[in-house]
């Protein structure tokens, strides 16, 4: 155990954006609230730390500059940043890395008990109608486990329309879902809610896809809340059998061996639709294979300003990013082409699935789709 103090220390974390990170400090707030420190992530080092996933050092006027991820199963919380006063040597630096390491798991264990971590996240207060979509997404947006990796992203629009996607990990399967409720603003949060909470309900008590479609049909019909396309994934860990539910949904992207093409599945009935309600909902199967990434988008990825995105030849681009880096990337393009402006939610979630035989990957750190060794960066004085 290295006897060296580290000064300065302090955690940065990823913003709601993916696109710039808060520094959070534990001084006390002004009584009126104090803003984080937030720095744009493009072309920065910090950048680089999370995309890799590799420690960085650099030598400074004060000491060694030292910035480890916070990661845990491909979920970049953050970044750890210290001065070290001396050169330190390896042992030094292996034990920082656990030290960011064990910082993950407080970050995810406290945040159960406060507000600040969502305040550091967040880099304007949010609408009402913002703050239920939040919520209802998952609490981690990536996840890795031996047999996938999977990572989403949510470009909000002016007038939130309610997009949302959510995962499930249990002991047998991996549980992925994609909606989209019609209307904006507060209609569409709340359409949002009784989806979700139904979806997650029905799952949670062991439905299966069907009727997890149904009971989200019925919940939106019952309770007034208009309808809403979306997808239902389903995938055996241990046998790599996927099947899937479509709602009215946008047809998902399949990249395999450097091509891209359209999953053209059955198109069944929006959730809500009274008029169809007598219709089952269709479980199809769906071909996964090992080394395929899967893309699940809502219609803002690919209508208004998502037409002037080429998605599948982004999709192939990005094939060499984790799906953390690639989902972002995607929805980003149609901010930009948007303007900054976007008519509609834009999102995407991107799965790589390493196939069921794959039992023994290392999965906390999640640098990138091949989970090769961390590695080091130093940057020559």
């Amino acid at each position: 155990m290295s006897t060296i103090t580290g000064k300065a220390p302090s955690f940065l974390i990823v913003d709601l954006t993916g696109k710039a990170v808060a520094r959070l400090s534990t001084a006390p707030a002004a009584e009126d609230g104090r803003e984080a420190e937030r720095i744009p992530l493009f072309g920065s080092v910090y950048e680089e730390v999370i995309r890799t996933q590799r420690l960085y050092q650099e030598t400074t006027g004060q000491g060694q500059r030292v910035i480890a991820p916070v990661t845990n199963r491909g979920d970049a919380i953050g970044l750890l940043e210290l001065l070290l006063p001396v050169d330190p040597g390896e042992d030094v630096l292996d034990e920082v890395e656990e030290a960011a390491h064990v910082l993950a798991y407080i970050v995810i264990t406290n945040g159960r008990f406060t507000d600040f971590y969502t305040w550091g996240k967040r880099s304007r207060p949010p609408t009402l109608a913002a703050e239920i979509q939040y919520q209802l997404l998952p609490s981690s947006l990536s996840c890795e486990a031996a047999q996938f990796t999977l990572s989403g992203s949510l470009e909000p629009s002016e007038d939130l329309s309610g997009d949302t996607f959510d995962y499930a990990l249990d002991r047998n399967a991996l549980h992925v879902s994609v909606t989209d409720p019609m209307g904006h603003d507060i209609d569409a949060a709340l359409a949002a809610t009784v989806l979700v909470s139904a979806l997650r309900g029905a799952r949670r008590a062991g439905a299966g896809l069907a009727e997890q479609a149904h009971r989200a049909d019925r919940a939106l019909v019952d309770h007034g809340h208009g309808h809403a396309t979306g997808q239902l994934l389903r995938i055996n860990l241990h046998t790599g059998r996927a099947q899937l539910v479509n709602a009215g949904h946008p047809w998902p992207l399949r990249m395999r061996e450097g091509a891209v093409e359209v999953i053209t599945c059955e198109v069944d009935h929006p959730f809500g639709l009274s008029e169809f309600a007598s219709l089952p909902y269709r479980v199809q199967d769906l071909d996964l294979r090992h080394g395929d990434r899967l893309l699940m988008f809502t219609d803002g990825m690919v209508e208004r300003h998502g037409r002037e995105v080429d998605l599948p030849a982004l999709l192939k681009r990005t094939r060499s990013l984790h799906p953390r880096e690639a989902a972002l990337t995607m929805t980003s393009a149609v901010r930009d082409a948007a303007g900054g402006r976007l008519e509609d939610d834009a999102t995407a979630m991107c799965l790589d699935w390493h196939g069921p035989q794959e039992t023994q990957r290392h999965v906390s750190s999640g640098a990138d789709p091949q989970q090769t060794s961390a590695g080091r960066t130093k940057q020559q004085p």
